[in-house]
């Protein structure tokens, strides 16, 4: 019967050396994510100030960002809306030139018929209601 207290000495060695792996390849991969994250916020950082330059990075499609993002929601983690690929990457002169060139979009037309000025040079007092047809509003 010695080798029971042999045999269970030696499977506590193995677990023991088992967890210290363990908890080193945990501490490993814990202090490599720590990292990546660090770098993702730098250029996020980086991307937010404007200081993204086109010939380095090649922007990411539209399709895997569109992923990325439902992959992030789907699992609570947090996700920066952050502007389009090429708004990013367009040089400075360019957004400039684009904001300048913006135009406005021309005001809605009004549609439907507006009172005549009846006999007294006045206009009936306009009323937000379009359900209104009384016989004032027809007669001016």
């Amino acid at each position: 019967m010695t080798g029971i207290p042999e045999a269970f000495a030696r499977f506590r060695s193995d677990l023991d050396a088992a967890v210290t792996r363990g908890r080193r390849a945990a501490a490993a991969a814990g202090a490599k994510t720590a990292a990546q994250r660090d770098r993702n916020r730098e250029l996020a950082e980086q991307a937010r100030a404007r200081q993204v330059k086109p010939d380095r990075n090649a922007p990411t499609s539209e399709d895997v960002r569109r992923v990325a993002t439902g992959f992030r929601q789907h699992r609570g983690l947090p996700v920066e809306d952050l502007p389009p690929a090429a708004e990013l990457l367009a040089p400075e002169k360019s957004r400039e030139q684009t904001d300048a060139n913006a135009n406005e979009a021309p005001p809605r037309p009004v549609l439907g018929s507006r009172a005549v000025a009846g006999p007294s040079g006045q206009l009936p007092p306009e009323r937000g209601d379009d359900e209104d047809f009384s016989h004032a509003r027809i007669l001016y």
